[in-house]
């Protein structure tokens, strides 16, 4: 090998050199972009080079049509106590906690008798025209049948004793009179009950309603009905959350089921079967209405 071609093989010179920039022969330099060309300084920032194109800088604030609102913090009621939630046209809005009601002793033997001697069966219910089994167990007693979301449940007389000396304690403390009692059995925490109210008219006009839970504990979820201008959105209302434990009772009374809704969600982690029993005063229904007629809806047309 020669010294010249050595030493172009110590520089490197071996690999090919890079072909020169050619153009199709249809198109001319004369056409070709300008890449050395600074971009024109009339050319708007965005614009990509594409022509004089013009942007407005100029911007306007309008104020919103409808005032920004916040979502109210939802609230945990677990102490022990009377609370009036809300204030309105309807009245005074009250809740009654009461924790450990029940000793536990006592609480887990009324739980097991209950669980294993009362009637309990699936209730079919109907939504939008269409059939459905309720996701929880039910059973009813009362002289008088008792109809709610389109189903009757009929009139029960046969009284477990056991619910008769419980009805009996929780007259006492809520100086109320019951005549009848809804009982639900929650399986598991894929058990559930819908946002409702108690307003039905044969339940009489602001009804106090007692719920006495046992078994699991599980979440009491409550939220105000929105104001007329909000045409049924529940974003911006009042919540509250109530945990219900093994003996506990509650106490709704005054407005609350004018004013409020409330449900048992579904709940996807482990959860034992629970009981509640809603004790509460039926009449017969108002003359000229429906089975199961709102107590809202029947003021409205009076």
């Amino acid at each position: 090998m020669s010294d010249k071609r050595q030493r172009a093989r110590v520089q490197g010179s071996w690999a090919k050199q890079l072909p020169k920039h050619s153009f199709p022969q249809d198109f001319s330099t004369s056409s070709a972009p300008n890449i050395s060309q600074p971009q024109n300084a009339n050319t708007a920032p965005g614009s990509w080079g594409f022509g004089n194109q013009k942007t407005s800088t100029t911007f306007e604030f309008h104020q919103p049509t409808k005032p920004v609102r916040d979502v109210p913090t939802e609230k945990v009621i677990e102490q022990a106590g009377d609370y009036e939630i809300s204030y309105g046209p309807s009245g005074v809005s009250q809740l009654r906690l009461l924790p450990g009601f029940l000793p536990t002793d006592e609480a887990d033997w009324m739980f097991s008798k209950l669980l294993s001697e009362l009637p309990w069966s699936q209730k079919a219910n109907y939504r939008q025209g269409e059939a459905y089994e309720e996701p929880r167990l039910t059973c009813w007693y009362g002289e008088l049948p008792y109809t709610y979301a389109r189903s009757t449940m009929p009139a029960n007389m046969q009284w477990h004793p056991l619910l008769v000396s419980l009805c009996k304690a929780v007259e006492q403390v809520s100086r109320c009179t019951f005549n009848s009692l809804l009982c639900n059995l929650y399986r598991d925490g894929h058990d559930s009950i819908g946002w409702h109210s108690d307003d039905e008219a044969s339940l009489g006009a602001r009804p106090t309603i007692a719920s006495l839970s046992l078994g699991d504990t599980r979440v009491f979820s409550l939220r105000k009905q929105p104001p007329p201008e909000d045409n049924g959105d529940y974003t911006y209302v009042e919540r509250i959350r109530v945990p219900l434990g093994h003996g506990t009772l509650l106490l709704m009374e005054g407005a609350t089921q004018d004013d409020w809704q409330h449900q048992v969600a579904k709940e996807y982690h482990d959860r034992g079967p629970r009981i509640n029993l809603t004790f509460r005063t039926i009449h017969p229904e108002p003359e000229g209405h429906k089975p199961g007629t709102k107590m809202r809806f029947t003021a409205k047309q009076s």
